[in-house]
């Protein structure tokens, strides 16, 4: 493993001495020609074939399960987090196929690329689940020595990674899939069991279920000429300008992201005219591909440079990739332009309380919006540092308020929310330094501003 591990960074690193400037030409970025992002509704409206389930019996399903729930303020996976009604990210992912399998008569397999930071902790779980009618399979993604910013050399004094060594070490990103699931031996597995495509997502992203009618379009193309390489794009709203998105390059389809462009041309890059979609990294792609193209080692991926401060205070640079860029390297790739609702990532808790909230409804493992919501949009909800971690989060919410009616939440310093809470409109809740709000049980909020100091005591 090791010896395949560094073989992979030695390539990578490699390529990284050997670039000099921006991995894009920002001269040569055209806009996508209208066939090659397909509305979402045109691919619905072809409806789904009598065989859906032989359709399905040649799907696996692939959940990025690298990331650790540390920005949330959680030790171990972020997938072990509790999402909702006490399940977990992995558990609404499980039931999801669950139902499916059982629904269809199928045999949908769910693989997890764990990383070294996730696999024990997600192997003790995945016992739990022995008696659900889901083969879960994992394998895991590389460990990459990270590099001192000012020498280049790794960190790393030797291949362990206990004791001082943990810091020296990271998992390169989920471009490293390819080459991780090749290597696992898992891919030839399912391909042996005739299975022919993967849906790709990160396992925080609890809109990315199974969907009937893009895997339709893959399967039986209306032109006869199969895509190897499907990526669910949706519109950008101001919330997302940061996102890659798609464009047409020296005539391939092309993930840019923000880190790629060059300083002059960010602004319009984030321009919601100009790019209009971003990636949501739903992706769908042929395992007989991945395989041809991993034997040809005609992969090609943009390098991430991501600058990191270890504990220490040294200043080290991790190489990465992402999955999406490779795009470019497969034929025939499709974008479709797809509904907000299967982007719904959770990063951070102001995320977390929208998916606990009732604007969602959860039946089967995936979430939909409330059909008593009047907008099609989420409210925007930003909740100050006192929220950060998810323990703090839940200590100051004694029940998730009612969010129905909700456009704009902001909250910032010391406040909590007693039970039964009502938001609506735009509601800002500001305690000063040192001060502390307690919203009282049954408290209806309207367009109000709160502010200063307010507590309400039992007598």
């Amino acid at each position: 493993h090791t010896k395949k591990d560094l073989d992979g960074f030695r390539k990578l690193f490699h390529r990284f001495l050997q670039e000099k400037g921006p991995s894009v030409d920002w001269g040569k970025i055209q806009r996508p020609p209208e066939d090659s992002i397909q509305p979402y509704e045109k691919i619905k409206a072809r409806g789904l074939p009598d065989n859906i389930s032989s359709v399905l019996n040649k799907l696996v399903v692939v959940k990025l399960n690298g990331g650790l729930g540390t920005s949330m303020g959680c030790k171990g996976p972020k997938s072990l987090i509790g999402v909702r009604n006490e399940n977990t990210f992995l558990d609404l992912t499980v039931q999801q196929i669950e139902h499916l399998n059982k629904t269809y008569n199928t045999d949908v397999p769910l693989v997890l690329m764990n990383s070294f930071n996730t696999d024990e902790d997600t192997k003790k779980i995945l016992q739990k689940y022995s008696h659900c009618r889901v083969k879960i399979y994992t394998f895991n993604q590389s460990r990459y020595p990270r590099i001192n910013k000012e020498s280049l050399l790794p960190v790393a004094k030797d291949v362990s990674y206990s004791g001082e060594n943990t810091e020296a070490w990271y998992p390169p990103g989920h471009g490293d899939i390819y080459a991780s699931f090749y290597n696992s031996g898992l891919l030839d597995t399912l391909i042996g069991e005739g299975k022919e495509y993967i849906f790709v997502s990160n396992i925080d992203n609890l809109g990315a279920t199974v969907d009937l009618y893009i895997l339709n379009h893959l399967m039986n193309p209306p032109n006869g000429k199969r895509c190897e390489f499907v990526m669910e794009v949706t519109n950008k709203t101001r919330a997302d300008v940061k996102g890659g998105t798609l464009t047409q390059y020296e005539g391939k389809l092309r993930l840019v992201e923000i880190a790629q462009v060059p300083k002059a041309h960010v602004d319009e890059f984030k321009s919601v005219s100009k790019f209009k979609i971003f990636n949501t990294n739903n992706l769908w792609i042929s395992l007989a591909a991945v395989k041809r193209l991993q034997e040809q080692n005609a992969i090609d991926m943009e390098i991430i440079v991501n600058p990191k401060t270890l504990d220490g205070g040294l200043n080290v640079i991790q190489l990465e990739t992402a999955v999406g860029a490779a795009i470019k390297s497969f034929e025939n790739s499709l974008g479709i332009n797809v509904p907000r609702s299967r982007f719904l990532p959770v990063k951070t808790t102001s995320d977390l309380l929208l998916v606990m909230s009732n604007l969602y409804s959860l039946n089967a493992g995936s979430l939909t919006m409330s059909e008593k919501r009047e907008f099609p949009t989420v409210p925007l909800v930003k909740l100050g540092s006192s929220f950060t971690k998810v323990q703090d989060y839940l200590r100051r919410f004694e029940s998730i308020p009612d969010m129905l009616e909700l456009d704009h939440l902001t909250v910032s310093g010391d406040v909590t929310f007693g039970k039964n809470v009502s938001l609506k409109g735009t509601v800002i809740i500001i305690a000063n330094h040192g001060d502390r709000i307690d919203i009282p049980p049954g408290a209806v909020l309207e367009n109000k501003i709160v502010s200063g100091n307010l507590r309400i005591l039992d007598h």
